[in-house]
């Protein structure tokens, strides 16, 4: 989960869930890349939109369709984030599946525009 306060309308401004893309790199320890994800579905069929097989909070149907929205990845402090709380001093962090997770890294170069580098010969 991560918390959104300090950002201002029209950016998101509440705690929703995120997928964290970056890995770990040396002297950014303290920063991840994250893509929110939206129980909201796209107005349109964008590739940077990528639905999910599942959802994955731990207190929702897993059949509840949300999308993740790799035009709005972010650099973040650590601070901004948490795990899903599931119980008394219990907490879970999910793991996407090799599938999504592909499938959300595919959408974060559509929402950067790098798509067209990665299908160059």
């Amino acid at each position: 989960m991560c918390d959104f306060n300090g950002f201002k309308e029209p950016e998101m401004v509440k705690t929703r869930p995120v997928i964290v893309v970056s890995p770990k790199l040396p002297y950014r320890s303290e920063i991840v890349a994250i893509v929110p994800i939206s129980l909201t579905a796209p107005k349109h069929d964008y590739p940077y939109c990528y639905r999910l097989s599942k959802n994955y909070h731990p207190q929702e149907d897993d059949a509840l369709p949300c999308w993740a929205k790799a035009d709005l990845v972010l650099n973040l402090g650590l601070y901004r984030l948490s795990a899903f709380k599931t119980g008394r001093r219990k907490y879970t962090y999910p793991t996407l599946t090799p599938d999504d997770l592909a499938g959300v890294r595919r959408a974060v170069l559509c929402g950067l525009g790098l798509d067209r580098i990665a299908k160059s010969p």
